[in-house]
């Protein structure tokens, strides 16, 4: 491939190449190893490689590359949430997440997210739709633990055993036993509802490529609240290789506000978009709602982390 002159990618291409002849994506020594040494070498973010203006060999790559990043992910949350979903009866399975491989990740993801919705919120959303939980939760999980402890999560997949571990996950915690909610459907036979909910968060994984993910949001943006925050996670630069991208051309109905790029270990970015045709202080069911802050295209902030990290943040004007 004439575009693998660049070493990184050529190392992203020889990764896959080895993931790809796996037998299986299971958890194991080998399966860990490599998919640790992928996302190692997609992290950095100090590089001008856009992976949209790659070669075809390159891009077909990336699309088998990200379809097999999730069916690992789901096969290492199955894996973990059985595990804690058979401790003994007098043991609560949320006092041992840290036994997750990427539980601080999802902390920093969880305060990261949080932190953003509320620079464009005026008021502490009552319910929040996750779609795409799969059966290990973290992020309504992290959410309702440390940020909302008030909001009720209804937490949306396709897949029934993925909801029967991720219900057993909070069924023995008191308080989120009583604020986590499991549907299982897919999101697209999902319409009665769906207006129901201050914030709605869709998964990175929910739609693996480029039509179906636009297929989603097309599906929110028909069936959600006018004014109701809708949240993404997509990916820059190297990390791209890992997850799917959402531009702002994909958010057709919704006002884009703010696309979030970490630096640090926190692969994903997070998009927020406000859905058009609501008041900016009215909410869901009339309640008061979301206020947004006033955004410009032409400027790209970089703010500082906790760690003294730079992070970018791009702030938009509304997407027609």
């Amino acid at each position: 491939m004439a575009c693998q002159n660049n070493l990184v990618v050529k190392q992203i291409v020889d990764l896959y190449d080895q993931i790809s002849k796996l037998e299986s994506l299971k958890p194991s020594k080998n399966v860990d190893t490599l998919f640790g040494q992928l996302v190692s070498t997609c992290l950095p973010t100090d590089t001008n490689i856009d992976v949209t203006n790659m070669c075809e060999e390159v891009k077909d790559m990336r699309s088998n590359l990200i379809k097999l990043c999730g069916e690992a992910e789901g096969y290492l949350e199955q894996h973990f949430s059985t595990i804690l979903g058979s401790l003994q009866e007098d043991q609560n399975p949320l006092d041992h997440l840290h036994i997750f491989p990427y539980y601080t990740n999802y902390l920093k993801l969880g305060k990261l997210e949080f932190d953003l919705l509320s620079q464009h919120s005026s008021h502490v959303p009552t319910k929040i739709a996750f779609v795409g939980s799969g059966p290990m939760p973290l992020t309504s999980i992290v959410l309702a633990k440390f940020h909302l402890p008030n909001t009720t999560f209804h937490n949306f997949d396709i897949d029934s055993h993925a909801n029967t571990l991720a219900s057993n996950l909070v069924s023995r915690d008191p308080d989120l036993s009583k604020r986590m909610i499991f549907h299982t459907t897919d999101v697209l036979n999902a319409t009665e509802g769906l207006d129901q909910y201050d914030v709605v968060f869709l998964a990175a994984l929910v739609g693996m490529d480029k039509e179906s993910k636009v297929k989603a949001i097309e599906h929110l943006e028909k069936h959600m609240a006018p004014g109701a925050v809708l949240m993404l996670r997509s990916a820059h630069a190297l990390r791209a290789f890992l997850y799917p991208i959402v531009d702002s051309s994909d958010l057709k109905g919704f006002q884009l506000l703010t696309i979030y790029h970490p630096t640090d270990d926190v692969v994903n970015s997070v998009v927020i978009a406000r859905k058009l045709g609501g008041s900016t202080t009215t909410g869901v069911n009339g309640t008061r709602g979301c206020m947004f802050m006033p955004c410009n295209c032409s400027k790209i902030h970089a703010i500082m982390n906790n760690r003294g990290k730079k992070n970018m943040i791009e702030e938009c004007s509304a997407i027609e």
